[in-house]
């Protein structure tokens, strides 16, 4: 499914620079796709927990992703570019909040955690085989073959979904409904960060953390290419591939740590681990650099795939709007990631990529400082969980 959602993605920033793209239009078309997926997850989120038909919205929003990514391969004109992200970013908006309900609907909120942590490996795992067999292909066949491969994957990982027994998901729990039933119907929309203050701290942190990560891969990718003469496939193939290894072992650690410890410190050391990486990035731009660099960047995605679900799903439990907050977390998050690229675009085109890498590791600067000032309002929302209240309640 990781193969099938991304489809060409990864690869859209130096497959648009060898046709003669610059950074700066890469970084906009990026932002404009990230901007869609942005406004569509909370909405995305409220149609998951009313909908009893969640498979549907795997499987649906996976075909469209993989036909979008083909739209590229038989056109790179601007306008035609921007609707293939847009399209592809609404359908990623729907499968994540989609997985999230499916799997709190099997296993329940005792056992979302561990499962959230076997799910997230397995997707980086997916990841990082898809990745490495994309750059492989695409080194030898070009970047039809990526697309090629991204289709097979969605036919593979429509079949799965199909294989889960319809009454295997309780959508009641699927949501975090109350177990009498009820449901908290004021809260609609982004109103739900309004009325918890922890999710808002947590969506606030967030946003600068990925203003600052999410231009730092595909620019990083596009450094090296443009000043090292690197193969594109295989390169960025290489990045993905180091950084979703790692995010695989950070899946598997931030599960424990949060059963032992919390997810708030989880979340710390993924804040902590962006400046380190835009220092590396800024001064190692070089094929050997991308070791550290996305090493670092699989320690923080990797710790953050499994306690930011975790930490929504426990606070919004019994509130029947679990994926409604995931939602709701993830379009403010958005507006951070949707920024990034068009942000690192032209500070790249205009400063050069060292300078962009400083300005972006250092805006989750911001994120610690956050973080670290509402660490007892945070931890305090995640020991007490399973009703919404008021911000100033909370």
């Amino acid at each position: 499914m990781a193969d099938m959602q991304a489809g060409i993605g990864p690869f859209l920033g130096v497959f648009l620079l060898a046709h003669g793209w610059q950074s700066g239009f890469i970084g906009t078309v990026m932002t404009v796709g990230g901007i869609a997926g942005m406004i569509m997850t909370t909405p995305a989120g409220a149609l998951i927990d009313a909908t009893r038909h969640k498979r549907a919205f795997v499987i649906i929003p996976g075909i469209c992703t993989v036909l979008a990514s083909g739209i590229v391969l038989l056109s790179q004109q601007f306008w035609v570019v921007t609707a293939s992200q847009i399209a592809t970013a609404v359908a990623g908006a729907m499968i994540v909040p989609a997985v999230t309900g499916i799997t709190l609907g099997m296993v329940g909120q005792r056992g979302f955690n561990r499962q959230n942590g076997r799910n997230q490996a397995s997707n980086h795992a997916g990841n990082m085989v898809g990745a490495g067999l994309s750059g492989l292909l695409g080194w030898q066949f070009g970047f039809v073959a990526v697309f090629l491969l991204a289709a097979v994957f969605g036919v593979i990982s429509i079949a799965c979904v199909m294989l889960i027994p319809r009454e295997a998901i309780d959508d009641d729990v699927a949501r975090g409904l109350h177990k009498d039933g009820s449901c908290d119907e004021r809260i609609s929309g982004l109103m739900v960060l309004l009325e918890c203050k922890p999710l808002l701290v947590l969506a606030a942190s967030l946003a600068l953390f990925h203003l600052g990560n999410a231009a730092m891969l595909p620019f990083y990718g596009l450094a090296v290419v443009d000043l090292q003469r690197a193969d594109p496939a295989s390169f960025v193939a290489t990045t993905i591939v180091i950084a979703q290894g790692v995010m695989i072992a950070m899946s598997l650690v931030a599960m424990r740590l949060a059963e032992k410890t919390s997810f708030w410190l989880v979340l710390l050391i993924s804040f902590v681990a962006l400046p380190v990486r835009g220092l590396i990035a800024a001064y190692t731009i070089s094929e050997w650099g991308v070791i550290p660099v996305q090493m670092l960047d699989g320690v923080g995605a990797g710790l953050q795939s499994v306690a930011v679900p975790g930490l929504v799903a426990h606070i919004l439990n019994g509130s029947g709007r679990v994926n409604l907050g995931q939602g709701a977390v993830m379009t403010v998050q958005g507006v951070g990631a949707a920024l990034s690229p068009v942000v690192g675009g032209w500070i790249a085109q205009s400063l050069g990529y060292s300078a962009a890498f400083l300005v972006l590791g250092s805006l989750a600067i911001g994120s610690v400082i956050i973080w670290l000032m509402s660490a007892s309002l945070v931890k305090r929302a995640s020991s007490q969980p399973h009703m919404l209240a008021p911000a100033g309640a909370l």
